[in-house]
């Protein structure tokens, strides 16, 4: 079972957008429900490609955020290293290089 964590700027990213978008009192463990499911299956998200290479994401708790997350799969580790509003033109998804 992998360990799933968020880096510090993830965290950072959470905050500013429950700020930023007025979002519900309960974020934090909405966001933590949509992580769970890569304790077992950390390749369950989409690759992503251009300069997101190696990294993958979720969608969720809402279909417009984006877990963008990598596997550190020598110390079956799941690392969130951004969480992103998938809306915006410089979000994770874009293959802007």
């Amino acid at each position: 079972m992998a360990r799933v964590e968020l880096a510090v700027a993830a965290v950072e990213d959470l905050e500013g957008l429950i700020r930023t978008h007025c979002l519900a009192a309960d974020t934090r463990a909405r966001v933590a429900r949509s992580l769970r499911g890569l304790e077992h299956f950390p390749l369950m998200g989409p690759a992503l490609s251009g300069r997101w290479e190696g990294f993958r994401f979720l969608l969720g708790p809402w279909r417009w955020l984006l877990l963008v997350y990598v596997l550190i799969e020598s110390e079956d580790r799941v690392v969130v290293v951004t969480i992103q509003d998938a809306r915006s033109s410089s979000a994770a998804t874009t293959t802007r290089r």
